[in-house]
């Protein structure tokens, strides 16, 4: 394994039965990148964490984190990662201080160096001053953040965070990966899982999983040079989902989806048709205010890879 790759992974591979969960993925982490697993719900990024955290045995494949093996070393990873599931585990009777107490015993943090780090926790995550409150009158995103100082107690070098901020409101999510960052500027590796378009924007390197496989892997901004197929048109109409639903009709489009209130049509040579598509939707009684032809989005770019997979 090389000292640079915080994570390297080889046709990693989890049968349950006839249903195969995760398909010979294969990737690798850069010690203290922010590094993003894209998908939707059921395409594998929890089993994939659940294997290189040494809780699911691989069917075939192999992993290694911070340069120990999952399957014959699993005890030694744990000591050195932080882990924040979706549901958090917080223990919801228990005061915001007596939950840090918890979980820094639970890591074998005792003493003055426990008084420190949950000075540091309370500090980062905005706690301070509610270290009495019980944990379940906090909010979800005060949760959040309190299940985040939880798991950096030990100074792990390496965080894994399996939707984090899954059901938390927007400025509650951001305020969040303003913590990401500071803890990835300190040199603290990041594996988040995220089905957000907008997190995945922030993360160093991605890959989009779908039905158990890597469908596309890089930088969002070399992603979305290299993986889209066609081109993105984006309409601003009156009754958009009757729009949708007129040019689906015409067959002859790779994707047309409602963004907001804005329609995308994505196809090879757009901007020769644009003439075609004003023309099909006023027919239709569809007002159109304006067409322009942009950047692809790293969603029209995930749906794309999907369609190319599927």
């Amino acid at each position: 394994m090389s000292t640079d790759h915080a994570v390297e992974v080889e046709s990693l591979s989890k049968r349950f039965g006839d249903f195969i969960a995760v398909n010979e993925v294969s990737f690798h982490i850069w010690r203290g990148e922010i590094f993003g697993f894209l998908g939707p719900n059921g395409a594998g990024k929890t089993t994939t964490i659940r294997m290189l955290l040494g809780l699911l045995l691989p069917t075939s494949g192999r992993a290694a984190v911070l340069g120990y093996d999952i399957v014959r070393q699993p005890e030694e990873i744990r000591r050195r990662i932080g882990y924040m599931s979706q549901r958090f585990s917080l223990y919801q009777d228990l005061t915001v201080s007596e939950n840090l107490d918890f979980y820094g015993r639970t890591y074998g943090v005792r003493g003055e160096r426990l008084r420190a780090r949950k000075r540091f926790a309370i500090e980062m995550a905005g706690l301070k001053g509610r270290e009495r409150e019980l944990t379940r009158n906090l909010s979800g995103g005060w949760k959040q953040r309190l299940a985040l100082g939880a798991a950096i107690l030990h100074e792990p070098e390496m965080l894994f965070l399996d939707e984090p901020t899954a059901g938390v409101d927007p400025i509650s999510r951001r305020a969040f990966w303003e913590l990401l960052y500071g803890l990835a500027e300190s040199g603290t590796t990041i594996l988040v899982t995220t089905h957000y378009m907008d997190e995945a924007e922030h993360c160093q390197d991605l890959a989009f999983i779908y039905r158990g496989r890597i469908i596309a892997q890089g930088p969002p901004d070399r992603i979305k040079q290299t993986q889209m197929r066609g081109e993105v048109l984006e309409l601003d109409c009156a009754q958009p989902d009757r729009a949708i639903h007129v040019l689906r009709e015409l067959g002859q489009f790779d994707e047309v989806a409602l963004y907001g209130s804005l329609v995308h049509i994505v196809a090879e040579g757009i901007e020769g048709q644009l003439a075609f598509i004003r023309r099909t939707l006023e027919e239709a009684g569809i007002l159109v205010r304006s067409m322009d032809v942009i950047a692809p989005s790293l969603e029209d770019v995930f749906i794309s890879s999907v369609r190319r997979e599927e």
